[in-house]
């Protein structure tokens, strides 16, 4: 039985139609439309316009019509492209160690650092990962964040890989939002692994993919490219055994030296993350590619590290994209509008390169083309604000929250 519904009316809505995947995006570029609605058909949008014109429609098809009274500004649903919320424990020990002046090394060798969430991970439960990764999914959801990517990487073995994107798994059927799992296998070489880093990824690819495959548990490999993880020559005939397979491809790359976005490029990955250490040349050879740049200013803030170079990379011609990267080590925040305000203060980008970078350009880093503009067809995914203008999101960083979310087209969060 085909449902209609209609929202509105609408003060602002911000489609985010006509605006490039690529480069730099002025404010009045964006689509606006005023006094709008929302006409949804099941899951996805029938059409958006003018309220009264859509209400004709509405009434004809025997639509649910929903009105609002004051001022909404509609947005598409936010994506967070990268997070890391199946975990177990905590680091704040390391986070006071970091702040205290202490180096990575150093808290690596105190019994801190990836390994330990690793450790910590690995004693938990499937359950227990799978009701961690389902409570901080909701809590990004009542912030607006539709879907949400989220990677194993804490088990690094076959078994315990397993155990957290079945967790994952398990928990996208119990949260509203869209859970979209990357197998981060190669996040540094497990220290109780008897071989190699070529013996280890050549385990992991051989076990671990064909399950992966046969259980629909992931269609994304990510990996560490780092001096302390692992190097583009361990790296390269990893992703080629998994592209191979028909996995999609994504890279940590650039976080504290550079190196990985060669290979991302190289490699045609679908997005390289972090790229906090890149430089002119690498900004130039990913502005030329098909690769999307996706910023974390979550792990910038809680290293206290330079942010990812986004203005140089939109003024070069790339794709940029904004996410969160919550983790419980170098990013325990979590809060996407809030750290995705504070990059475009600092790089000085457009409110429509942030709106953008947290869309339909987030979309583009995971694949999905279903998503991140409000446009007859795609997904009902929207948040409304209630506010006059879509400039006031920004301008209060996080503070002000969306009053209802809407997910599929249906109400999955309302703060009224």
């Amino acid at each position: 039985m085909i449902k209609y519904k209609l929202i509105g009316p609408l003060t602002q809505l911000v489609s985010m139609e006509n605006c490039a995947i690529r480069g730099i995006l002025k404010d009045n570029e964006l689509s606006v439309i005023k006094n709008a609605g929302i006409l949804i058909e099941n899951e996805h949008i029938f059409a958006i316009g003018d309220f009264n014109d859509l209400k004709e429609k509405a009434v004809a098809l025997d639509a649910e019509i929903i009105e609002l009274y004051g001022d909404y500004v509609c947005t598409p649903g936010f994506i967070d492209a990268h997070t890391h919320i199946c975990f177990s424990g905590t680091r704040a020990r390391d986070y006071a160690m970091r702040n205290a002046g202490k180096s990575y090394l150093e808290i690596a060798e105190a019994g801190g650092g990836i390994w330990d969430t690793v450790m910590q991970t690995r004693k938990a439960e499937k359950e227990e990962l799978s009701h961690n990764v389902h409570k901080r999914a909701n809590t990004l959801l009542k912030n607006g964040i539709t879907t949400i990517e989220v990677k194993s990487g804490y088990g690094l073995s076959v078994a315990e890989e397993l155990k957290m994107l079945r967790a994952i798994q398990n928990a996208n059927q119990v949260t509203d939002a869209d859970l979209i799992a990357t197998c981060l296998a190669g996040h540094m070489l497990p220290r109780d692994f008897e071989g190699d880093h070529k013996t280890y990824l050549d385990h992991i690819s051989s076990t671990l993919f064909p399950i992966l495959k046969e259980e629909n548990l992931s269609n994304r490999i990510d990996a560490f490219i780092e001096q302390s993880a692992f190097l583009p020559s361990h790296i390269y005939p990893y992703f080629e055994k998994a592209k191979a397979m028909g996995f999609d491809i994504t890279v940590h790359a650039d976080q504290f030296s550079t190196g990985g976005s060669e290979v991302a490029v190289q490699m045609n990955a679908i997005s390289a993350d972090h790229l906090e250490a890149s430089t002119d040349h690498e900004i130039k050879i990913l502005a030329k590619s098909n690769v999307i740049a996706v910023a974390l200013p979550g792990a910038s803030l809680g290293l206290g590290c330079d942010f990812t170079p986004a203005r140089k990379i939109l003024d070069a011609g790339g794709a940029l994209a904004i996410a969160s990267d919550w983790n419980p080590g170098s990013a325990p925040m979590g809060d996407l509008l809030t750290q995705a305000s504070i990059l475009g203060t600092f790089e000085k980008l457009t409110n429509a390169e942030v709106l953008a970078g947290i869309t339909f350009r987030a979309a583009a880093a995971l694949n999905l083309k279903d998503r991140g503009k409000l446009s007859s067809n795609m997904l009902a995914d929207f948040n409304l604000f209630q506010t006059d203008h879509f400039n006031e999101i920004f301008y209060q960083q996080g503070k002000l929250v969306p009053s209802q979310v809407w997910k599929k087209g249906n109400i999955v969060y309302s703060r009224s």
